[in-house]
């Protein structure tokens, strides 16, 4: 199985990626996800279709690398971190969920097209999130582990998390992000807090 982009650390497989979702993203433009063919992608990519599968198991998967690529540049941007407990890291994730879905939309002609890849999109942009809160977790998991799994609270935490701000996003007249980015970090805290192990006194 292709490893992830965040994992790349080869130049030149960074490269060959970064052609391809290029090419994709030019593709997108005009036309829709069903509309696109690996053919096409890999000729205005100019890398073959052996290459494309070297790197991608589908196009889907290769949306789905693009769109996560974005929401983790958007957090590298902003030097966002998580450390398991941070409120303010926790606020900061779910600002920058909100300031992605936002941009993600903006500019975005026929509704239509840009709906039948939403589900792919949000499934992305909750495992770019998930995987930043796993990148915290690891870093306690030495300090005793509490009664659920971090992938598995990751998961959860990462579904809340999205779940939240979609609300937020397709409310009409909603307020402004960074008013009810911390309200949704308290909801989910709590969520993570709760997995730290008791200590009897």
């Amino acid at each position: 199985m292709p490893i992830s982009d965040c994992e790349v650390r080869d130049p030149r497989i960074k490269r060959t990626r970064q052609l391809l979702q290029n090419a994709f993203r030019g593709l997108l433009e005009s036309r829709g996800l069903d509309e696109i063919s690996v053919q096409e992608i890999t000729d205005a990519a100019t890398v073959n279709r052996a290459t494309f599968y070297d790197h991608y198991t589908d196009k889907f998967a290769l949306f789905e690398a693009m769109v996560a690529g974005g929401f983790h540049a958007l957090l590298q941007e902003r030097n966002i971190r998580f450390d398991g407990t941070c409120t303010s890291a926790m606020t900061a994730n779910v600002l920058a969920a909100c300031d992605y879905l936002t941009q993600s939309h903006a500019g975005a002609e026929g509704c239509k097209k840009h709906n039948a890849f939403q589900p792919l999109m949000d499934a992305a942009i909750m495992t770019a999130i998930r995987r930043t809160l796993m990148q915290g977790m690891k870093g306690k998991e030495g300090e005793g582990a509490g009664p659920l799994s971090a992938e598995l609270l990751a998961s959860a935490a990462s579904w809340a998390i999205y779940g939240a701000v979609k609300e937020w996003f397709d409310t009409p007249n909603h307020p402004a992000a960074e008013q009810i980015a911390p309200s949704i970090a308290g909801l989910v805290l709590p969520m993570i807090r709760h997995n730290e192990p008791t200590r009897s006194g």
